[in-house]
């Protein structure tokens, strides 16, 4: 453990360094760079904290310091670089990384112009670009669905789950951080907006770059030491229907033809379909589906076209704890545990996702003899339902 007169020492030095570098002396950022590299990044938020508290600096006279630990973090990510093939999914992440911290870096600078602004009117012109970033980093959702839905299930087939998990709360912590730049954009007090702004947009490209630290430094070299090739091009073809935020090189394989893998029919006491037929009608159904088995593993989901909660094939035997952020744990298993023990047969949930309205119902599947089989999901997009009026009784064209 580090000797606390030490650190003490050295966080007292920089609070001094800080100081004399926001009064003008530029030859003094070297020294910065290297007090900054011995101490961690919550230590050097402490002593911004203490900074703005004891001696009444602004986050904007601090910046010397964010600038060189920023540049830290860039330094290390640089020296991680994972040396793949074009088409690999792990290269495909790290091009987006790329992307991201571009947008954040981007709309950082912004935010310092906004500040400098004094009215409104003079502001426009910022606050455009401001939300042409904003939108990109609600569209970085892919980056994090595909590390989400696809990479860490193949990873959890190999024992790895303390990583993903860490990696999926710092994924709900920049969408949290996303949902605040929205609230900012939406305000009307303008002095309030351009510190809210600056401060989320600083926050959230220094909590990113460590992010990325860690993918970079753990779960790459983790995901590349256990899953093999086949299964790397099967997660390209999963990254690929979920889509990116950068430009990817083709991608195809050969794959066994469709009529090869369709061989006999399924039998119902109602009667009997190909596999063919059976996969085309769950998909043609106007719900989506999903259904966890007895052991509460994924066994199977309906690809239906506009999916509205994005599922991939690299989810089948996970278990369905995993598939839901750790906040959201605790009543999958409560409903879980009332339909293994009887209490209930339904629960159901509904919610608005931007034009959708969405409602969500879970059914326990059981046999004959009410012996318990699974769970099955179904969810709809119920608002062109709610929204029928009065009767239809001829078949139109169109």
């Amino acid at each position: 453990m580090r000797n606390m007169s030490e650190l003490f020492n050295k966080k007292e030095y920089l609070k001094n360094l800080i100081l004399r570098v926001e009064k003008g002396d530029e030859k003094l950022k070297d020294e910065l760079k290297k007090t900054i590299e011995s101490l961690s990044a919550e230590e050097i938020a402490q002593v911004e904290q203490e900074l703005m508290e004891e001696e009444g600096l602004t986050v904007e006279k601090i910046q010397s310091v964010c600038d060189v630990h920023l540049e830290l973090f860039k330094d290390y990510i640089d020296s991680e670089k994972i040396e793949v093939e074009e088409w690999h999914p792990i290269n495909i992440l790290m091009k987006e990384h790329e992307k991201i911290i571009s947008t954040l870096e981007e709309l950082k600078e912004l935010s310092k112009k906004l500040i400098k602004k004094e009215v409104f009117a003079d502001a426009i012109s910022i606050l455009l670009e401001v939300q042409k970033y904003i939108d990109e980093l609600q569209d970085a959702e892919k980056y994090f669905l595909k590390e989400e839905n696809v990479l860490f299930p193949y990873l959890e087939k190999y024992g790895i789950t303390k990583p993903p998990a860490v990696m999926w709360k710092e994924h709900d912590e920049v969408r949290q951080l996303r949902k605040e730049l929205l609230k900012v954009k939406e305000s009307r007090d303008f002095e309030h907006a351009k510190k809210k702004l600056y401060e989320i947009s600083l926050y959230l490209l220094e909590f990113f770059l460590k992010h990325v630290h860690k993918e970079h430094s753990v779960l790459f070299p983790t995901s590349l030491k256990l899953i093999n090739k086949e299964e790397w091009m099967d997660i390209r073809e999963q990254f690929d229907e979920i889509g990116y935020i950068v430009k990817t090189e083709e991608f195809k394989r050969k794959t066994l033809k469709e009529e090869e893998v369709k061989n006999g029919k399924v039998k119902f006491p109602s009667g009997e379909l190909t596999i063919e037929e059976l996969k085309y009608i769950l998909n043609t159904l106007p719900v989506d589906m999903t259904f966890v088995d007895k052991n509460d593993e994924v066994k199977y989901f309906s690809e239906t076209k506009d999916r509205i909660f994005v599922r991939s094939r690299a989810i089948i035997g996970r278990k369905v704890q995993n598939c839901h952020p750790e906040k959201s744990i605790e009543i999958v298993n409560k409903i879980l545990m009332d339909f293994k023990s009887g209490k209930r047969d339904i629960a159901d949930f509904w919610l608005r996702l931007g034009e959708r309205y969405v409602y969500i119902r879970y059914f326990a599947v059981r046999n004959e003899k009410g012996k318990y089989l699974g769970t099955l999901e179904v969810t709809q997009d119920i608002k062109p339902i709610q929204e029928i009026k009065g009767e239809k009784r001829i078949y139109d064209e169109k």
